[in-house]
């Protein structure tokens, strides 16, 4: 865990342009494992399909994340800090006050362990 990253990841770079409707197809045919520790900060990224995608660690400062859903998402390390999320689905293993806690602080997503 450390910095965010910019990277010249197509599908990272995809995100960065604000190309969802692109992103979206191409996510099916490229690597998608580059996007974990990315900087996301500012960007509109609605309608971005998820699904088991990798964010750890990336940075989602002011980043427009409405109606994502993100239940099949890796999130764990994520900063959230002055993010848009209304009506946005979350894991299961992240709890209201920590993902309110990243949106407020900016504190990095916890997970909750098992048992």
């Amino acid at each position: 865990m450390g910095k965010p990253t910019i990277s010249d990841d197509p599908l990272y770079q995809l995100l960065r342009s604000e190309n969802i409707k692109e992103f979206n197809e191409q996510r099916q045919i490229l690597d998608n494992s580059r996007l974990r520790s990315g900087d996301y900060r500012g960007r509109d990224l609605r309608n971005m399909d998820a699904t088991g995608l990798d964010f750890r660690d990336s940075y989602f400062r002011n980043t427009d994340l409405r109606g994502i859903d993100f239940r099949q998402s890796n999130l764990e390390g994520a900063s959230l800090i002055d993010a848009k999320v209304s009506g946005t689905y979350f894991p299961d293993q992240l709890s209201a006050e920590e993902i309110r806690l990243s949106l407020d602080t900016g504190t990095r997503l916890r997970y909750k362990k098992p048992g």
